[in-house]
């Protein structure tokens, strides 16, 4: 039977994390794993959370399953996190998942239950695994133009002439803020423009929304999703909570189901709890967990919305310091994007051959597109990446 199996493609960014790991440099520069660090280089364990573990430990009395959604306690925090009140709860089905991935990849099984048929719209660039879990699973993707390499903007224009060739039934996926791997995000307008011609086409949006809080705010990177929710008859969510709480390895997700069809709750409920019964059985509760107790604790929550504003700040502060300091040591304004996009990525549109001079000659590892995590910086590596980039023709 193995004989039959054929090698899988190289993951870039893996690839891209060995090869660093192999290099013997000192000075050397990792732009490309996309986790959130710290100025030392850190990913925290954030105060709030380490605080819930505490009270957890000695709260808990069995490690029994939760139940095959998931904790109701953390559909419903999590519910109220990303949707607040633009919805009906009655007409949220929704079910925890092994991370934002994991969620995604539900999202994407439910949609082939409900229309087989069903093609998926994705933004062109958009994140590998989107385009990686639509192959495996048979499902026809569809790119729409998204991003505008030479203004390193949103190419609206070009996304919504490319929408206008959705079918009814069919999906468009859509990140709610942070776009990854561009930075690059829609504003409320343009979203709301969507909102009417997936209505008018009758096609169904798909919501991927991974860095809640790390762009303009909690409460503001959530306006999209809340406005297509709130818009649209139906629309599916997958929300992660591996960046916003620090908990990557918790593998902590969920996937909402929106109906205004609220008779329609209890099969799409039924349906949630079957996928995951097929696919993994019972959700991984500790993140779950964990969440659940900081969303519910107003002193624990506040104390995780100040860190989260702190990081959000600080990265914020990073685009505007290396904005700065390319202008200044290129006297234009080309890398000013930087400063706009939001997120820990932004692509900042250098050619191969200069992204490959980076990696030998200055040690500083990013993907081939020129996508960085602005979150692998610092205020003193800020300068060394903006004398390297021009140094190498960038």
């Amino acid at each position: 039977m193995f004989e039959n199996l054929h090698e899988q493609p190289a993951d870039k960014i893996l690839q891209l994390m060995q090869a660093f790991r192999e290099d013997p440099r000192k000075d050397k520069i990792d732009l490309g794993v996309g986790v959130y660090r710290n100025a030392e280089g850190v990913t925290p364990v954030m105060r709030a959370v380490k605080a819930a573990e505490r009270k957890w430990w000695e709260e808990e009395t069995t490690k029994v399953y939760t139940a095959l959604a998931g904790e109701p306690a953390f559909c419903d925090a999590m519910i109220g996190l990303v949707l607040g009140d633009a919805v009906e709860r009655d007409a949220v089905a929704a079910a925890a998942a092994p991370g934002g991935t994991g969620a995604v990849r539900q999202g994407f099984e439910l949609m082939r239950m409900a229309n087989p048929k069903a093609r998926v719209f994705v933004s062109s660039p958009t994140w590998p695994n989107h385009l990686s879990m639509l192959d495996h699973l048979g499902i026809e993707a569809v790119p729409y133009r998204y991003f505008d390499a030479d203004t390193c903007a949103v190419d609206f224009a070009g996304m919504l002439e490319d929408l206008e060739t959705v079918h009814a039934g069919d999906v468009v996926l859509l990140h709610g803020c942070c776009h990854n791997p561009t930075g690059a995000n829609l504003n409320l307008t343009q979203f709301k423009a969507v909102i009417e011609l997936l209505n008018a086409k009758r096609a169904t949006p798909m919501i991927d929304i991974a860095y809640q809080g790390f762009g303009d705010g909690l409460t503001a990177d959530a306006l999209a999703t809340r406005a297509v929710a709130a818009g649209c008859p139906e629309t599916l969510i997958a929300a992660s909570c591996s960046k916003n709480f620090g908990i990557y390895r918790e593998r902590t997700g969920i996937l909402m189901a929106v109906s205004h069809d609220i008779g329609r709750r209890a099969v799409v409920q039924g349906n949630l709890a079957h996928l995951n019964r097929q696919n993994f059985s019972f959700p991984p509760d500790h993140g779950a967990r964990m969440v659940t107790l900081v969303l519910s604790d107003p002193e624990l929550r506040a104390d995780w919305e100040a860190e989260l504003e702190e990081v959000r700040e600080g990265m914020i502060a990073l685009r505007e310091q290396l904005a700065a300091e390319l202008q200044r040591l290129t006297g234009s304004d080309r890398f000013g994007f930087v400063a706009e996009h939001r997120g820990m990525f932004s692509r900042l549109g250098l050619a191969p051959e200069v992204v490959e001079t980076l990696r030998v000659d200055h040690g500083i590892y990013m993907l081939g597109d020129s996508r960085i995590n602005i979150a692998g910086l610092n205020s003193q590596t800020v300068p060394v990446l903006a004398q390297a980039i021009v140094s190498a023709g960038g």
